[in-house]
């Protein structure tokens, strides 16, 4: 750990293993180390919960989540730091997909995964600059620890997802830093990535609707609401006379050419509200890089 570290907290998930042991033995002879331990098991979220909750009572100037599966590099934490220290960026996260030659590192499912989970937190967060959503080598500031309810925040696999969406909410600043990807140091990771998409694809879901409501309809209203609104109701209204012509077709071999003009009007008056509604967001957030 960089000498640079003031404390180093360990959360204790209710490990089955030698943790505790091995932490307390260390903790003896180093008094940077503080051992928190979890009386039943929370999850990675919970953990992390835990971490932050204490650096915010101690009133630390900036937290650091590095997990320990050593696929986070010590050596890179001086350069997420820079950005909150140096330029008064909130939160700060490593991003593994933007390094030269992670394709190559990363192993090609996850890859994929991350991809796919990082567009979907993209329309979410409304922090469409940033990517690699997955990645938990992160850093906030003391007000990021002072404003997010913690004790609230989303406790499995989705936790970096549900943390960045309620930056958003609060407007606070992030900013992707390139970290090099470490994989295939011996820990084995428990993620089930056909799983953890649907999983995380809830929480994105009623993460981005909580945003809108309190972004853009409780703190300060702004037009892409009716955008948004317009583009589902007409996008419904497509699918239900799709449906409709694909009945015809196969009960009459044929349906009404107004039928189906009038599905592919609404389909296309569905996708450019929602387009212009994303758009609205991409601008209203520009600010927060």
């Amino acid at each position: 750990m960089p000498d640079l570290v003031d404390k180093i907290v360990i959360v204790d998930d209710k490990s089955k293993d030698r943790t505790v042991a091995i932490v307390e033995e260390l903790a003896a002879t180093n008094p940077k180390i503080v051992l928190i331990q979890h009386e039943e098991n929370q999850g990675v979220g919970g953990a992390i919960a835990s971490g932050y909750k204490w650096a915010r009572d101690n009133d630390l100037d900036a937290a650091v989540v590095m997990a320990g599966d050593a696929q986070m590099d010590p050596a890179d934490l001086p350069n997420l730091l820079d950005p909150v220290f140096d330029e008064g960026i909130d939160y700060s996260k490593g991003n593994r997909l933007i390094w030269r030659g992670s394709y190559r590192l990363i192993p090609k499912r996850r890859f994929f995964g991350n991809s796919v989970l990082s567009l979907l937190t993209k329309i979410a967060s409304g922090y469409w600059h940033v990517a690699d959503s997955q990645t938990g080598y992160t850093v906030a500031n003391k007000a990021v620890l002072q404003t997010l309810d913690w004790d609230n925040m989303y406790k499995r696999y989705g936790q970096p997802n549900d943390v960045l969406i309620k930056l958003n909410i609060d407007n606070f600043r992030v900013r992707d830093v390139p970290i090099r990807p470490v994989y295939g140091v011996g820990e084995v990771s428990g993620i089930k990535i056909r799983r953890v998409i649907f999983t995380i694809s809830n929480v994105l879901v009623r993460g981005f609707l909580n945003r809108l409501w309190e972004k853009y309809i409780v703190r300060d209203f702004h037009p892409l609401i009716f955008f948004y609104t317009l583009g589902v109701l007409m996008l419904l209204l497509s699918a239900f006379m799709f449906l409709r012509v694909i009945g015809l077709w196969a009960v009459e071999g044929s349906a009404p050419p107004m039928s189906s003009m009038a599905m592919l009007f609404a389909f296309s008056t569905a996708m450019q509200s929602i387009f212009f509604a994303m758009w609205f967001d991409m601008d209203s957030n520009k600010h927060l890089r």
